[in-house]
């Protein structure tokens, strides 16, 4: 069988521009979207976010690239009626091609490192007065959270997860602990897991940007009741916040305890 060099210049055009119209619809379709990342209700949230889509935008480029260099071969190359036995001119190298599918990747690799190294930064950073510390105990299989400074500690118990409740546009640090197996601390909307392990600290930092209920929950496999190990978050307005927890700390506040 030969490969022929003759094609139809409308059937290659034509080729292009549905491979071309695909692509920009699938990327122009998700841009202001998550491309299915739970939306962020955190500062940090959005960063990773914006990241997520350099990543997706990137992979549907490269995908399109490949999908249009496959079909203008098999267009450009394919046999047709007529044509003779005869192959047509045959290359072995191509030094400029070569370099340039060398280089390229490399370059893309290293940017994406690149950004990822800086957003993980921003990310992970923490600033030394936060406006609100939660000490978060994780242990089989429920929550405690003690507003440090606050007064105010809201014990899980067996059946009835612990809420959250959090000031919006401040600040808030979470020290993560646990007494006996590793958990994790897990709010989908906040783009950010972090686990808590015996003997290590560990704190995560977040700035909430707008007001909201999401549910939280362990997500590291802990034991035979893992599954009830959640707990809801409440995302209000400073002086909302401040007036929750000046009716909380009023209150008689449970006795601390790791076993429920």
């Amino acid at each position: 069988m030969s490969l022929s060099r003759r094609s139809s210049p409308l059937s290659r055009r034509r080729a292009f521009e549905l491979v071309a119209a695909g692509a920009a619809g699938l990327v122009l379709a998700g841009c202001g979207t998550t491309f299915g990342a739970p939306r962020a209700a955190t500062e940090q949230g959005a960063d990773t976010t914006s990241l997520w889509r350099i990543f997706f935008i990137g992979a549907v480029a490269v995908a399109a690239l490949i999908w249009v260099l496959v079909l203008w071969s098999v267009l450009r190359y394919r046999r047709r009626r007529g044509d003779d036995d005869e192959l047509p001119p045959q290359r072995q190298y191509n030094n400029r091609m070569e370099v340039l599918y060398t280089v390229v990747p490399i370059v893309a690799v290293v940017f994406l490192f690149a950004i990822t190294i800086v957003v993980t930064e921003k990310v992970t950073s923490t600033s030394a007065r936060p406006d609100v510390t939660v000490a978060v105990h994780g242990f089989q299989w429920q929550w405690r959270f003690e507003y440090q400074d606050r007064g105010v500690v809201i014990n899980g118990v067996q059946g009835s997860p612990p809420q959250l409740v959090l000031p919006v546009g401040e600040t808030i640090q979470f020290d993560l602990i646990s007494d006996d197996v590793i958990h994790s601390f897990w709010v989908p909307e906040f783009l950010e897991k972090r686990d808590l392990i015996p003997g290590q600290k560990n704190e995560v930092q977040v700035k909430i940007t707008e007001p909201g209920e999401w549910t939280g929950r362990c997500a590291e496999f802990c034991g035979l009741d893992h599954w009830l190990m959640t707990f809801t978050v409440r995302a209000v307005p400073p002086d909302e916040f401040q007036a929750w927890v000046d009716q909380e700390a009023a209150r008689p506040q449970p006795i601390l305890s790791t076993t429920q």
